[in-house]
């Protein structure tokens, strides 16, 4: 069970990896806005991914690193939900 686990955390510290590395590749681009929707999406799924890796190494700087990056990308997302109802 140990094994899976570690491929389940390694898997998703990849897949976390690529999508804010995407994220950073489309607003760089100009593929999307830095304050879209789905450029906020992607950037707390990947720092969800990461954040789960790193937590599982004890990793405390860069957990720290992650939470701030999801709270920022959290914000955004609810600062829009909020502007789209008025």
């Amino acid at each position: 069970m140990q094994d899976l686990t570690q491929i389940v955390v390694q898997v998703l510290g990849w897949v976390g990896s690529f999508l804010i590395v995407l994220a950073y590749f489309l607003v760089s681009r100009k593929k999307v806005s830095g304050a879209s929707r789905k450029y906020q999406l992607i950037n707390l799924f990947g720092a969800i991914g990461v954040g789960i890796n790193v937590l599982h190494q004890h990793a405390w700087p860069a957990l720290a690193l992650e939470i701030i990056w999801a709270v920022i990308a959290l914000a955004t997302l609810l600062k829009g939900k909020r502007s789209e109802t008025v």
